[in-house]
């Protein structure tokens, strides 16, 4: 089973550098994935979000930070070093457009960090920009695909584990709030 899934990734990331690769995208797809780099943005984006604290946006920054330390602890420093998946660039060795991760492929963390900032968006402030938060998230999900450094199945798993996390951290937030009577 772990090998047929292993055959369908490659073939996928294959695939795209392949057939989907093109100068516009290879220019275009380091600049997008960098907002997932190390969860820097999304976590500055959550404190931003603290410190505006008008509406609902102070619990949305609370309940990011939440879901990415969630991610952080769960996915990158339990998930890949038990895994220990290989990238696909290490599999094929090409040559790549972004520096060589040293850590291991699965989950995504860009993929988790993004989508834990990107569901509270959608969750708790306004569907409307949820949706373009959703959209970047799954922008920089695919960069990780097309770059080489990250199978499909690395990015649809740390995507999913993202939006658990974000529900996950709203749900312990608004318990807080009801158990303590406040409104955080």
């Amino acid at each position: 089973m772990l090998s047929t899934i292993q055959n369908w990734d490659l073939s996928v990331v294959r695939f795209i550098r392949e057939h989907i690769a093109c100068p516009f995208l290879d220019f275009l797809m380091p600049l997008i994935t960098y907002i997932g780099e190390k969860g820097i943005l999304c976590l500055s984006l959550a404190f931003l979000f603290i410190l505006i604290n008008k509406g609902k946006s102070r619990k949305t920054g609370i309940i990011m930070l939440i879901a990415i330390s969630l991610g952080f602890v769960l996915g990158n420093l339990t998930l890949k070093p038990l895994i220990m998946r290989q990238r696909p660039c290490w599999i094929d060795g090409v040559k790549l457009l972004i520096e060589n991760p040293h850590d291991y492929s699965f989950p995504s963390g860009h993929s988790l960090a993004c989508f834990e900032a990107a569901m509270p968006i959608f969750m708790c402030l306004s569907k409307k920009w949820g949706i373009v938060a959703i959209s970047v998230a799954l922008l920089v999900a695919f960069s990780r695909v097309y770059l080489y450094v990250h199978f499909p199945t690395d990015i649809i798993v740390g995507s999913l584990l993202g939006i658990l996390f974000a529900i996950l951290a709203k749900l312990i937030v608004d318990y807080i709030e009801k158990k303590k009577n406040i409104t955080i």
